[in-house]
């Protein structure tokens, strides 16, 4: 995360903003009355998303036990799953 004054932030934010969505590059901005954060449309909801899974009962063990699995080999394809179709 790159850390910018807010002049700074006003003087490039052309820059800023193409950085931004094009290099997901995220910006904490400086301000007397508080500070922000500058992200693509892009990113914030994948930040939103990531949220509402972790929010979810469970899905955190869920998730470990399914690495867990996987690191043991303990998998089966997806013909296995779906057969032939």
């Amino acid at each position: 995360m790159t850390k910018l004054s807010a002049t700074v932030a006003k003087r490039d934010f052309y820059n800023i903003i193409r950085s931004a969505i094009k290099k997901h590059q995220l910006y904490h901005i400086h301000h007397a009355d508080g500070d922000v954060v500058v992200m693509s449309e892009e990113e914030y909801e994948s930040l939103i998303e990531t949220l509402e899974l972790l929010s979810i009962p469970g899905f955190r063990e869920s998730i470990k036990k399914s690495v867990e699995q996987i690191k043991k080999g303990e998998t089966i394809s997806f013909d296995e799953v779906f057969g032939d179709k």
